[in-house]
């Protein structure tokens, strides 16, 4: 592994971005990066730091009566000939930086810059946010050191293109199978093709017509789309089964366990079987902190059309939004890239909230 350079936490946003952008950290092998974020806090006398696999968290211990959690994750998706970072303009280039490294970039400025904030805050820089749930650091340390999340609100600093986004809608995928007859296709009338039992299914989603419900004061839109479909024995029998994979995406008006019980009704006489499953987070913005937040930041707050972690600070009973400077719809791409004008509005907003 090359030698990485330590992090320089009083350079400006667009800078730091640079840098740990330039320290690989794809899902699993955040190593790297979370030493060096690491010994960058460590030295700070104004925050506790602990290191929890390759999450880092930094609190200050002023004895506010309000505590805010600011959280990141450091990793990305894999390397698409994207690395080192580069800067043209007021953009810059490279893995991960609108996912979510600027976003990251502006913790640490905060973290290291604001010895004495307004509230209270922990910093979270967690491992294994692009990849499968029970990998995702935040949730293992919801579920092994919950203390260590414990706040009033929390900030989520997805790439959200510098606007609050509150809350996040839940998301379900589930299987819904037809059954038929096998037969010789040459003589098909002695059988029961199972995939043309779908044709009604995908007539039902076709015609579905998905909410748009108000939610806190922010409109969400759901979905149910199918996503996948297999069935087929071999090229001369009639099938006696297909799979129908469908994704609900709903609003945070609705439980988990609802949503499932909406997707039974929509396929009422069929098969249903669920195969994964994240609640929705409502925005929250009702809470005082959070009004604080808003009131500071400004702009118009608009639902998260999505899933993120806020949920699971929502499960933790903190109140989350998503904010950050990124643009989400630039995340994963090849040619990835963030505006450091954006960067530096995002970073200014946020020393002026806990400023």
């Amino acid at each position: 592994m090359p030698d990485v350079r330590p992090l320089d936490l009083t350079a400006g946003a667009g800078e730091l971005t640079a840098a740990l952008v330039d320290i690989e950290s794809v899902s699993g092998g955040e190593k790297a990066l979370a030493d060096a974020i690491e010994a960058a806090l460590a030295p700070l006398p104004h925050l506790a730091v602990e290191r929890d696999g390759e999450a880092v968290i930094a609190r200050t211990r002023l004895g506010r009566p309000e505590r805010v959690v600011i959280a990141g994750h450091i990793d990305t998706v894999p390397v698409a000939g994207n690395l080192p970072s580069r800067v043209e303009g007021d953009l810059i280039h490279g893995c991960g930086t609108s996912d979510m490294k600027s976003g990251v970039a502006v913790a640490l400025r905060l973290a290291a810059g604001l010895p004495e904030p307004s509230r209270d805050v922990t910093y979270v820089f967690y491992d294994c946010e692009e990849v499968e749930a029970e990998r995702n650091g935040l949730a293992r340390l919801g579920r092994t050191r919950p203390e260590l999340l414990a706040g009033d609100f929390a900030v989520l600093m997805e790439p959200t293109d510098g606007e609050i986004e509150g809350g996040c809608q839940g998301t379900l995928r589930a299987q819904i199978t037809t059954r038929g007859r096998r037969a010789h296709s040459a003589r098909s009338w002695f059988g029961v093709n199972a995939i043309h039992a779908v044709a009604p299914l995908l007539d039902r989603l076709a015609a579905y017509v998905p909410r748009e419900p108000v939610v806190d004061g922010l409109t969400y839109h759901e979905g149910l789309n199918a996503v996948g479909i297999t069935g087929g024995v071999a090229g001369n029998v009639i099938p006696d089964e297909c799979v129908l994979t469908v994704n609900h995406r709903f609003a945070p008006d609705r439980s988990l366990e609802e949503a499932r019980q909406h997707v039974r009704e929509v396929f009422d006489g069929h098969e249903v079987r669920f195969t994964d499953g994240a609640p929705a987070a409502r925005p929250g913005l009702t809470h005082p902190a959070a009004a604080a937040f808003a009131a500071a930041v400004g702009g118009t707050p608009r639902a998260k059309l999505g899933w993120t972690d806020v949920a699971r600070f929502a499960a933790l009973g903190i109140p989350a939004v998503n904010y950050g400077p990124g643009d989400p719809n630039l995340a994963h791409q090849q040619g990835e890239h963030a505006s450091l004008s954006r960067i530096a509005e995002c970073d200014r907003r946020m020393f002026a909230w806990l400023g």
